[in-house]
């Protein structure tokens, strides 16, 4: 892999996912970092990257329903592999916007692999990150399988699901090289305010209300980002061309459970002045339309076949993960106040 494309690379997961590739990996190609930067993409996440790897690293401003402008992309940097992580992703921004999900995540998803189809004969891999709400709701009891059918509940796991479908229908029928992997909850670094776990750090460290959905018995398997991106990496090295793997961080939490841990930590880590719980802060609000209850993902095919498994348990990578939004609260008061997309607009205008 010389070109790699990667798609939404300025976002939580991508951004990790190419500080691994060139910090941490044996990968020694190039990558070329395509992202529209919504209001979830941030070059800031990758500015050091920008100045250590100028030689294997180049950034894209562009968005992936543009179909002329991706067919320009492809045949000018010679694109010979794709990670795509581009996609709408709040259940929430879901339900009251669909139309925005459909276009960036089944419209965008196609255009990509039109480019692709058409330079397949240089195509090593279109790797296409996906999520385990494709397969719908569990019971208490059970985990999500490849072989699950899927049965999505939102706007938005419909629209990922519609991509999975059209990414192995290009492997089926133009014979595109493809895999797909569908994972579980990801948290840690440069995760944007609005998804739980930095939500609830960031308003237990001001010391406001922590609200939590419905009664907090939702059930969500954790995966730690640095652990998924190993699984990206191995799966697109090692991993068979046609294929689906899941990718589980081996930590179901009800919700209410992950927040207490994060109000403990923090309590110990960084005492109100009060001497008082962050417990005590918690609210329950009403409940998500839809609302899944539970996810767990078995990922014994990827471990099995190709050896991965998470390193990080749920209380240290959530103590990492802690300490990181304390020590990078620039960082945090720059995306929520939205300051950081001025300079976006200065510099990519």
């Amino acid at each position: 892999m010389k070109n790699m494309l990667v798609t939404g690379g300025c976002g939580f997961i991508g951004a990790n996912f190419v500080r691994y590739l060139l910090e941490e990996s044996d990968f020694t190609g190039r990558i070329i970092n395509l992202d529209k930067l919504t209001y979830a993409g941030n070059p800031e996440n990758l500015a050091d990257i920008e100045t250590d790897y100028k030689d294997r690293y180049i950034f894209i401003k562009a968005d992936i329903c543009d179909g002329t402008r991706m067919a320009e992309i492809f045949e000018h940097y010679e694109i010979d592999s794709v990670c795509h992580f581009a996609a709408e992703s709040h259940v929430d921004r879901s339900i009251a916007k669909p139309g925005e999900f459909i276009q960036t995540n089944i419209v965008g998803t196609f255009n990509l692999l039109e480019s692709a189809r058409i330079h397949r004969n240089r195509m090593i891999l279109f790797h296409h990150i996906s999520t385990d709400e494709v397969y719908g709701s569990l019971g208490r009891e059970g985990h999500f399988k490849e072989t699950t059918p899927y049965k999505p509940n939102s706007p938005y796991s419909a629209s990922k699901a519609a991509s999975d479908h059209l990414v192995r229908a290009y492997y089926k029928t133009y014979g595109l090289p493809m895999t797909i992997s569908n994972c579980s909850n990801n948290y840690g670094p440069y995760q944007f305010p609005e998804k739980l776990i930095p939500l609830i750090i960031l308003n237990a460290l001001e010391g406001k209300s922590l609200p939590v959905y419905g009664d907090g018995r939702n059930v969500r398997d954790w995966l730690y980002v640095k652990d998924h991106c190993i699984a990206i990496w191995t799966i697109m090295k090692n991993g068979t061309s046609g294929e689906t793997y899941n990718v589980g961080g081996n930590s179901e939490l009800e919700n209410i459970k992950i927040v207490e841990m994060i109000c403990d930590i923090l309590d110990e880590k960084n005492p109100l002045s009060d001497g008082g719980s962050r417990r005590d802060l918690i609210t329950f609000v009403k409940d998500r339309p839809g609302h899944d209850l539970r996810y767990a993902v078995d990922f014994s095919k990827l471990s099995k076949n190709l050896n991965w498994r998470p390193k990080q348990s749920l209380e240290t990578g959530i103590r990492d993960t802690i300490q990181w939004y304390m020590d990078n609260r620039e960082w945090v008061e720059r995306v929520k106040s939205g300051e950081y997309q001025t300079w976006i607009k200065t510099h990519y205008s």
